[in-house]
């Protein structure tokens, strides 16, 4: 079976086991399908855009980078057992694989019907509703919906050297592949944490036996796993592709991270800033008959892209832009790859813009006040937990092709948004450009 085809029997069977969660209740919305009548009023109202209501998520390992502009006394708003909130999660049609006290619907973006109202439905209802209205044809034929998913990524500390499954590792825990993308924003890392520096793969002249007796201690020692890797310190205002099977540990440094419609990966490092991590972390996403295998999970690994000697020049993305004038400037951040792609859009002070792309999109403003289509559009200052804001939104494919309307207010200040896109985008760059 094809990679792609991997991706529609899968995304198919999740879509089935999510419709099941709703059937049993375990989703806070009042029907299993929002009524069609709501969504498409809403979806007609904001002329083919939706405003989406925010999306925060806990991990019950790390710490909060409190970037997020979310009120301070609200990191534990999901409780003390289930960890601080490090990520917000944009357009996202998917759960997190959270572990067993989080929610069926933990991470899924809802639509937001109105200002005055907290009445609301799930972005994954308006793609079973409206379809190709929504995302375009070529994505329901090729994914059934909505295939990718961005986040804001945000802790103090640096995260474990992990592994994100390829698509035939993934396919036989009934999950998808997910390939990721990283870019960071000046105007959200204020600081950087405790360090400014990803980990990518391995050195090459490590040896794959180096590895497997690292891991085969995860229980019983520190797996020092990082010492085999290679560090890259992060430059603001640029980014990675990371393929699904290289292992890396992110720096702690808020990252905008665009990937593909999935949560699962296999985490090779056992102790991270004094935090200890279980062993189950290593191989919770195997095939029962190859949890322990320690041959099975170091094949999770793409080995040739771990070990390629030019990793930097392969898998670097400084930004290309686009397209700019006196009113604007907009920038490529994620490209090169056939998954996932984005762009940095500023406008200037006191300018309006109409910006055509040939594909559906979410965005979220990081900078600035004004006007998206018909909607207000404001960088979020500070979130209560459980509020609705103005600055994330999704846009279908009809109203991108059309252009969408974008004035900035402020007569100071840019107006800037970052914008992310599936595997359908015509003219996002297919290659890195010396």
């Amino acid at each position: 079976m094809t990679e792609k085809e991997l991706i529609i029997k899968n995304s198919k069977e999740l879509d089935e086991i999510l419709h099941e969660a709703e059937q049993g209740g375990n989703l806070v919305v009042k029907d299993a399908i929002k009524d069609e009548t709501v969504i498409r009023k809403t979806f007609e109202d904001g002329k083919g855009i939706f405003r989406l209501f925010p999306a925060f998520v806990p991990r019950r390992f790390g710490k909060a980078g409190r970037r997020l502009k979310l009120h301070p006394d609200d990191y534990f708003a999901f409780g003390m057992a289930r960890g601080s909130i490090t990520e917000r999660w944009f357009a996202s049609t998917i759960a997190a694989q959270n572990g067993e006290l989080s929610k069926a619907d933990e991470g899924m973006s809802y639509v937001c019907v109105s200002y005055d109202s907290d009445e609301k439905f799930s972005l994954r209802d308006a793609v079973k509703v409206l379809g190709k209205e929504l995302v375009g044809e070529e994505l329901m034929n090729k994914y059934n919906g909505w295939p990718m998913y961005s986040k804001f990524f945000d802790n103090e500390n640096p995260l474990f050297h992990h592994v994100h499954l390829m698509f035939e590792d993934a396919a036989r825990v009934g999950k998808l592949g997910k390939p990721e993308c990283y870019y960071f924003p000046k105007q959200l890392n204020n600081y950087f944490g405790e360090a400014g520096y990803t980990y990518f793969g391995f050195d090459p002249d490590v040896d794959p036996e180096e590895v497997k007796e690292r891991i085969r201690h995860f229980a019983d020692d520190d797996t020092r796993i990082t010492d085999l890797s290679r560090a890259y310190r992060i430059e603001l205002g640029t980014g990675w592709y990371t393929p699904a099977g290289v292992i890396h540990a992110p720096a702690s440094v808020l990252t905008y991270e665009p990937q593909w419609n999935s949560d699962v990966n296999s985490v090779y490092e056992n102790i991270v800033s004094g935090e200890v991590y279980p062993p189950e972390m290593l191989d919770e996403e195997c095939p029962l008959d190859k949890q322990g295998d320690i041959d099975y999970i170091f094949s999770l690994l793409d080995w040739e892209k771990n070990v390629d000697p030019h990793y930097r020049k392969h898998f670097f993305r400084p930004p290309v832009t686009a397209s700019e004038s006196e009113a604007y400037s907009e920038k490529w951040i994620t490209y090169a790859n056939e998954y996932i792609a984005a762009k940095e859009l500023t406008v200037y002070p006191g300018q309006t813009v109409t910006i055509a792309d040939g594909a559906a999109y979410g965005c979220i403003f990081i900078q600035g006040h004004g006007k998206l289509g018909c909607y207000d559009a404001e960088a979020a200052t500070l979130l209560r937990f459980g509020q609705q804001s103005t600055d994330e939104f999704f846009v279908s494919e009809g109203a991108a092709q059309k252009g969408v309307t974008i004035t900035n207010l402020s007569k100071v200040e840019p107006l800037v948004l970052l914008k992310h896109f599936g595997p359908n985008h015509p003219d996002v760059p297919k290659c890195v450009c010396e």
